[in-house]
């Protein structure tokens, strides 16, 4: 397997590159692979538990799922 290591500029190994060809080898071989979980951020989790924090003092704050949608698409 002809993998390439991803490196940060101290040196740490950061990620994986796996060739196309030898992907799709992979999942035939292990199916559902592609599945697997894949991890969230603590950063992201620390954002969205303060936004929780913040509806759940007011919860009037929040706005309707159709309403944001609207307002998302006069602004395209």
């Amino acid at each position: 397997m002809s993998l390439q290591f991803i490196s940060d500029s101290a040196g740490e190994t950061t990620g994986v590159f796996i060739p196309i060809e030898e992907w799709n080898s992979l999942k035939n071989q292990f199916k559902g692979i592609e599945q697997a979980e894949i991890g969230i951020h603590d950063s992201h989790i620390r954002i969205v538990r303060a936004r929780l924090t913040q509806y759940e003092k007011d919860p009037a704050q929040a706005i309707d799922f159709d309403e944001a949608i609207n307002d998302i698409e006069k602004g395209l």
